[in-house]
């Protein structure tokens, strides 16, 4: 019994953009997005997930279409206690009524306050879990990255998330040094969209400048002409119209994301002990995180920091598989809370 209590312990990435629930055993069973419709008039939950992202600039008045998270943190915590107990839920849709609550690991980022800390934890008990337990997102990524954490060795990951940009140099189970800047995906859209309101007086949507992110964009502009054709609404005339963007065009627009996310890899770098610095050097530096999906980013990280550059085998899942595996250390954790903050 106390075997198959344990297996339904569960790992959540809980992230600006995305939710991903692992269960041991079984992996990542649930990945959805970080958004909840609301009814203003009753206060009622419409939607969550997929569904809600859908309605994203698409609902009637009485509808608003959240984001509970914000920049890696929870911006509303009834909505957040709300995602997370119907996320919960549907992990376990074929659990026994036997089964006694679940043990829950949940990742925050390295740069968290305590205030915000305790919200996480508060709101995955509020959720259903037994006992929450969090866990640094970069230490969790380097785990769901293969990463040789536990042993005296430096490794570094750059966790590109939604909210934030986590990097962290990691050695004997803990976070030697870490940098958690709030620059991340999301970032990236918001500076496709304001390229294309000053560049073309369009005004595209969230998901259009993802489209466009996912498709198009690099880290860097590239010699071969590429193209694609948003859909938007004209600033002068108010009336809808197509326009065609090229990939030098978007490579331009992320440049300060881009740039900012370099400048975190090097700070980090800058304050990584000699000995870990060299084991770096030797092994190279793993991105993961959506983020880690730009084309180009890997090298031009590599040709700013002069060192090897990899991209995880599974970027968008390693934190949640490094979540769910840090599991079987639930006892290192309750000890040694492995958060990046002063306590």
């Amino acid at each position: 019994m106390g075997l198959f209590s344990f297996s339904q312990d569960l790992g959540i990435d809980l992230g600006t953009a995305n939710t991903l629930v692992f269960i041991k055993g079984k992996g990542v069973v649930v990945r959805e997005p970080s958004v909840v419709a609301i009814n203003n008039s009753t206060g009622a939950i419409e939607a969550v997930g997929g569904d809600a992202r859908n309605m994203i600039g698409r609902t009637p008045g009485n509808i608003s279409v959240i984001r509970p998270m914000k920049d890696g943190v929870i911006a509303d915590y009834d909505t957040t206690a709300s995602m997370m107990k119907y996320y919960i839920k549907l992990a376990q849709k074929n659990r026994s009524s036997f089964a006694k609550k679940p043990n829950v690991m949940v990742c925050v980022p390295s740069g968290i306050t305590m205030v915000e800390e305790r919200a996480v934890i508060d709101a995955t008990k509020a959720a259903g879990a037994k006992d929450a337990f969090p866990i640094a997102e970069p230490f969790a990524a380097a785990i769901g990255a293969g990463l040789p954490v536990w042993e005296p060795t430096g490794s570094m990951i750059v966790d590109i998330g939604g909210g934030t940009t986590e990097v962290a140099v990691i050695s004997l189970g803990g976070i030697v040094t870490s940098e958690s800047i709030r620059t991340a995906g999301d970032d990236m859209d918001e500076a496709i969209i304001q390229y294309v309101k000053r560049t073309y007086n369009l005004m595209i949507g969230e998901r259009s400048a993802e489209s466009i992110k996912m498709d198009i964009a690099s880290a860097k502009p590239s010699s071969e002409k590429v193209e694609m054709d948003i859909r938007g609404r004209d600033l002068l005339t108010g009336l809808p119209k197509t326009i065609s963007i090229s990939a030098s065009e978007v490579a331009s627009a992320l440049k300060d994301t881009v740039d900012s996310i370099i400048e975190a890899v090097k700070v980090t770098l800058e304050r990584t002990p000699p000995e870990l610095a060299a084991d770096i050097m030797d092994r190279g530096i793993v991105l993961s995180g959506g983020g880690a999906l730009l084309k180009e980013l890997d090298t031009v990280i590599s040709d700013a920091t002069k060192m090897p550059v990899f991209v995880a085998d599974e970027p968008l899942d390693s934190v949640a598989i490094g979540t769910g595996q840090s599991l079987e250390y639930i006892e290192h954790f309750r000890s040694q809370p492995n958060v990046g903050v002063q306590r």
